[in-house]
């Protein structure tokens, strides 16, 4: 499997590289991925994912780890980058070059470009990830989407025992809906909620980008915490 090029992959981290005012995640630098830039956590992300040579994975608002995912389940295996409709309306140029770069030679990379609330995800995949934006299906602009039927879409797609992991900024324990309009965060209660009202198992939780020194009150594109917001990792799991 050949490596993405770097102008392709430019076209990949558009999503991530949007405007505060679509509500997508914040960006440290122009070009950096998790292959780049170890803020990241790339290899101890990953690890927690669980992903593995083989694998079927679908990343969802696909941007910064497309590259590390792609890398980490090699030439058998296939990433289903998930860039909704919605996102698209708002950056058109975002989908041709995802596409481009699912085209290259020994890519694979799959593009879906559904609307949030019709994502066909394909069956049988061993993990989805959601990368700092878990919050923004809960937005204006994403629709909103139906979350608890977005949750159970993925919950089909998994194999049984596969995972759903969710990166995500905190919010305040106890914080109101609108946070993740007003400050782009999310209390993590929420997050289990849902997950657990769609049928997943907690199965694993992670501080690895933790920062006690966040006291969630400032929106994530703040200059004053952008780049170093308190940001929790969860993993859940489908029954066997």
């Amino acid at each position: 499997m050949k490596p993405i090029s770097a102008a392709i992959f430019a076209g990949l981290l558009l999503a991530a590289a949007a405007a505060p005012s679509m509500g997508l995640t914040q960006v440290p630098q122009a070009n950096a991925d998790a292959m780049t830039d170890p803020a990241m956590k790339r290899a101890e992300v990953l690890a927690f994912i669980g992903v593995k040579p083989g694998d079927k994975v679908a990343d969802i608002v696909a941007g910064r780890f497309v590259r590390a995912l792609s890398a980490a389940v090699g030439p058998n295996g296939k990433v289903y980058a998930v860039m909704p409709a919605e996102v698209i309306k708002a950056h058109p140029e975002v989908e041709g070059m995802l596409k481009a770069g699912a085209a290259a030679p020994g890519s694979n990379i799959v593009v879906l470009t559904d609307p949030i609330n019709a994502t066909a995800l394909p069956k049988g995949l061993d993990a989805v990830f959601i990368r700092q934006n878990y919050h923004d299906l809960y937005d204006k602009f994403m629709g909103p989407a139906d979350v608890p039927a977005f949750n159970k879409a993925v919950y089909a797609a998994l194999k049984p025992g596969g995972v759903y992991v969710i990166l995500d900024h905190a919010a305040a324990p106890g914080a109101p809906a609108n946070v993740t309009e007003t400050l782009h965060r999310i209390d993590i209660a929420t997050v289990k909620a849902d997950l657990a009202k769609a049928g997943f198992k907690l199965d694993g939780e992670s501080a690895i980008l933790a920062n006690p020194a966040d006291d969630h009150s400032k929106m994530v594109f703040n200059p004053a915490i952008r780049g170093k917001t308190d940001q929790f990792l969860l993993r859940f799991r489908k029954p066997r």
